[in-house]
């Protein structure tokens, strides 16, 4: 699968700057970008050195080829009519010099184009436009007096670019013919309309974002300046890949070329040049195993998980079996002499291989839940982490999410399409010992790739899969505290596998998903009177108004060749 949407992220309303500001590379930009760019310019000055040897191999070979070929032409009988016995007559080059040059419409040699655009120096005089170096020049229309007619550029622009306090954005991590990036939508729910915004171009293929407000130190809004105070708030969303290093943009800043922060240490981990092992002669090369560190991930990071009471910590889970808590508030700038001080704050081995997923409780902001291809799920306090419990699921983790409604609730996806919910307070403390789940729900043929709890209706989540269907449940418990699951709404989006579903932080019944389709759609399942009637209650109940809506509630962007086709009718 080459072209998909990996993962989506929305931001609520008012979180996003009105008015966008363009990136602007200044001295003080310049002097952060060099220490992040410093090591892809050492590698990329590696990499042009081996292309320097491989040109220079290639030049010799290409030399020797050609000693051989006259080597091969050459008369050893000194016979300058070998070329007659063949009826082939060898050709005098002084008589050809002297044959009249060809009539031929398509030889334009005697035009002599190579040579058009060099200046010609013996050119004294430009006829009547010898004094053009006298005219003035203005930079544009608005310096120019004699224009009256001003077009402001400008103010088009900005308003292309607002962003209205009412009107939600969608980040979606979208790949396509191997190019990676971030694709930030503008949602209006009103005019049931989404538009790509801008872009943010991305080095490796995006598996995970994060949204926060919290504007990291190396951020150029976070430093103060003579006219304004550093900002507490911002808008920005956290990027894990395929490679080590954890990215933080501003989702504010349009054409930006650098992230705000990068967390991690690709001087250590060496991403962008990795070393063979062995003389690599074979044809598949197996690549040695980077060494584990305490300070930095070494492998791909699979998961990020912010926490909205902490505001400066975020928790990332990794390939490399372990889970790190960063700290916003410290410069991980690369140095000379940088140690591992200067690194996550905190790295937990809490299981025995790659860890899928962890998420920050909200309700109690030191507890943490992580999810692992060990078929286990741990929750723990990150000031103790060997006092945690474990549950035992049986299959790969894919997901999973806390119950907002209560601080001790969580619901774990698999790949093999089960979803769980289990009683953190119920769950044993060493593994092995049987754990079993509040209810167990079969949502998916396939893996159930995506997963998110309502923050908005008690007992509402909505699953995604690889059988391209997205599901809305409705959770009741009983007296006894007994789940009771029914299905909702079911329905195929286009979107192909789903890898990610999220509902939206302001709007009850809206989602956006996204998935092996390349295509992000957003889907508001009010539209369905049978949804609405399901969740009337619990609706009331949250004091959500819903008003009823015309057409199917599916609302996605128009591709460049369905604008191409609109534009021809």
């Amino acid at each position: 699968m080459n072209n998909l949407v990996s993962c989506v992220s929305w931001v609520k309303r008012g979180a996003a700057a009105q008015h966008p500001t363009k990136y602007a590379l200044d001295d003080n930009e310049l002097q952060r970008v060099s220490a992040l760019a410093r090591i892809e310019l050492e590698d990329a000055r590696k990499e042009l050195e081996r292309a320097q040897k491989a040109a220079g191999l290639m030049d010799k070979r290409a030399e020797a080829d050609e000693a051989d070929d006259d080597d091969e032409w050459v008369d050893e009988d000194g016979d300058e009519d070998a070329m007659d016995e063949d009826g082939i007559p060898m050709v005098d080059e002084e008589e050809l010099k002297a044959k009249p040059k060809s009539k031929d419409p398509d030889d334009l040699a005697e035009y002599n184009l190579d040579d058009y655009d060099e200046d010609d120096d013996a050119m004294t005089s430009m006829g009547p436009f010898s004094n053009i170096k006298g005219l003035t020049y203005h930079r544009n229309n608005d310096e120019d007096p004699y224009i009256t007619l001003k077009d402001d550029e400008q103010e088009d622009e900005r308003e292309e670019l607002e962003v209205l306090p009412a009107d939600n954005l969608v980040v979606a991590a979208k790949t396509e013919d191997e190019i990676s990036q971030l694709e930030i939508y503008v949602y209006d729910e009103s005019q049931e309309n989404l538009y790509i915004h801008h872009d943010l171009m991305l080095p490796s293929f995006p598996l995970c974002l994060e949204w926060l407000d919290f504007p990291p130190i190396t951020s150029p809004s976070a430093q103060a300046t003579a006219t304004s105070p550093a900002k507490q708030f911002g808008n920005y969303i956290a990027v894990g890949t395929l490679e080590p290093e954890i990215e933080i943009w501003s989702l504010d800043v349009v054409e930006a070329m650098y992230p705000d922060m990068v967390l991690g240490r690709p001087d250590k981990t060496a991403a962008h040049v990795p070393t063979p092992l062995g003389t690599g002669k074979k044809k598949r090369k197996k690549m040695r195993q980077r060494e584990k560190s305490s300070a930095y991930h070494v492998d791909a990071v699979l998961s990020l998980s912010w926490n909205r009471t902490h505001r400066n910590l975020l928790a990332s889970a990794s390939a490399d079996c372990t889970v790190k808590l960063w700290d916003l508030n410290r410069n991980p700038t690369i140095l000379s002499d940088g140690d591992e001080n200067e690194g996550a704050l905190r790295s937990f081995n809490v299981h025995k291989d790659k860890v899928q997923a962890v998420q920050w409780n909200a309700q109690e902001p030191t507890v943490l839940l992580t999810g692992s291809y060990d078929h286990t799920v741990r929750t723990f306090d990150s000031r103790a982490p060997d006092a945690g419990v474990v549950a035992m699921v049986g299959a790969d983790v894919e997901a999973i999410r806390w119950d907002p409604w209560e601080a001790h609730g969580f619901y774990v996806s698999l790949e093999n399409g089960i979803v769980l919910n289990f009683d953190a307070r119920t769950l044993p403390s060493t593994f092995g010992t049987a754990s079993p789940a509040r209810f167990t729900l079969s949502a998916h043929n396939g893996a159930a790739s995506a997963l998110d709890v309502n923050p908005h209706i008690r007992g509402c989540i909505a699953t995604g899969g690889t059988d391209k269907a997205v599901k809305v449940w409705n959770v009741n418990a009983d007296p006894d505290e007994k789940r009771q699951v029914s299905l909702v709404i079911s329905r195929d989006l286009g979107v192909g596998k789903v890898f990610s579903a999220a509902w939206s932080p302001d709007d009850p019944l809206t989602l956006a998903a996204g998935g092996s389709e390349a295509k992000l759609q957003v889907w508001d399942i009010g539209a369905n009177a049978g949804a609405r009637t399901a969740l009337k209650s619990k609706l009331a109940e949250a004091g959500k108004m819903l008003k009823e809506k015309s057409g199917d509630g599916v609302i996605g962007a128009l591709s460049d060749d369905e604008d191409d086709s609109n534009d021809d009718d």
